[in-house]
């Protein structure tokens, strides 16, 4: 009797958890400043989950430490669903590199689904003379330690990207750190470095205007936005597969319930047509799918990242 008691009580409970979440607003936190893909990923997707919740849905952005005072927030928050982390491929980076971090990357915080990818595109200056993975690879080949690239910072993400495309192709390029993207790419644009791996939306504009030269996407498949422009891995490096990704993060020890609520609506917000269309005009592959999965991708980009990291010698103070 005992036994069928207790049996009953958690089932009560945990009913009784999912008909009441969310109890109250709840908060998506962004580990990075406003306007940004992920703050507007975000601040599209709120509101269309305070429709289904009954409860405010705010967007709290939280900027620094490579993204780190944010995650930590979030990962030293309540376990109750109520505040959640839309984390990006820093949140792997972070991971990578640094030695200590204030919070457990792969304890303190678990996967609730994947939300997005934008493909990297490999970019150069136009006075290069090379146009194409293969002239790209001979020509850093014949000039090793002549070329430079830039990124946004010496243990960012970009700057991972390109360190595995350079152990993929066996090729030796500068690193040029830069205080953020867009000194990153206005330097290719002036000729001081001559590459840089860069999110397809970012360097679009650049693109269609001349000032860069598209070599090549990143990721497994071509992108629709980019149909003429090849992937790495169909022509220089097989099997490199490399996006900016967005995913929803929950305190570890949120209730399953909660978890799987939380997944499932905001799946279907993703879903609409209207969310749909403004995402994939940022150049975002949708693609949501359990936890159990996203906790496998993560694992996977963790690991990768600490490859090249060790590899490139990197490491974040």
């Amino acid at each position: 009797m005992r036994k069928l008691f207790a049996l009953a009580l958690l089932v009560f409970s945990s009913l009784s958890f999912s008909q009441s979440f969310p109890s109250r607003p709840v908060k998506i936190v962004v580990a990075f400043p406003p306007g940004g893909s992920t703050d507007i990923t975000a601040r599209l997707v709120a509101p269309k989950l305070a429709e289904l919740w009954k409860q405010p849905v705010l967007v709290e952005n939280k900027p620094g430490a490579g993204a780190n005072i944010g995650t930590d927030y979030v990962a030293k928050s309540a376990p109750d669903g109520h505040t959640l982390l839309l984390a990006t491929t820093a949140f792997a980076v972070s991971a990578a590199v640094y030695d200590k971090l204030p919070y457990d990357p792969q304890k303190d915080l678990a996967p609730v689904l994947f939300v997005s990818s934008i493909p990297n595109l490999l970019v150069v200056n136009p006075a290069l003379p090379a146009s194409t993975p293969q002239e790209f690879v001979q020509y850093a080949r014949a000039n090793p330690g002549k070329l430079s690239f830039s990124s946004p910072g010496p243990a960012t993400g970009q700057r991972l990207a390109f360190e595995l495309v350079k152990q993929a192709a066996g090729i030796d390029l500068l690193h040029v750190p830069y205080k953020g993207g867009a000194p990153a790419g206005q330097a290719v644009m002036a000729g001081e470095v001559q590459a840089m791996i860069v999110n397809l939306v970012e360097a679009l504009p650049q693109i269609k205007s001349g000032r860069m030269k598209a070599i090549a996407v990143t990721t497994a498949k071509r992108s629709a936005m980019l149909p003429e422009v090849p992937t790495l891995a169909e022509t220089v490096t097989p099997g490199l597969d490399v996006s900016v990704w967005q995913g929803l993060l929950a305190p570890a020890g949120t209730p399953k319930e909660a978890m799987a609520r939380i997944n499932r609506d905001v799946a279907a917000v993703l879903a609409q047509p209207d969310v749909r269309e403004r995402l994939a005009g940022l150049g975002m592959d949708i693609a949501p799918g359990t936890g159990a999965e996203f906790e496998q991708f993560l694992r996977a980009e963790i690991a990768q990242w600490k490859k090249v990291a060790q590899g490139a010698n990197i490491k974040a103070e």
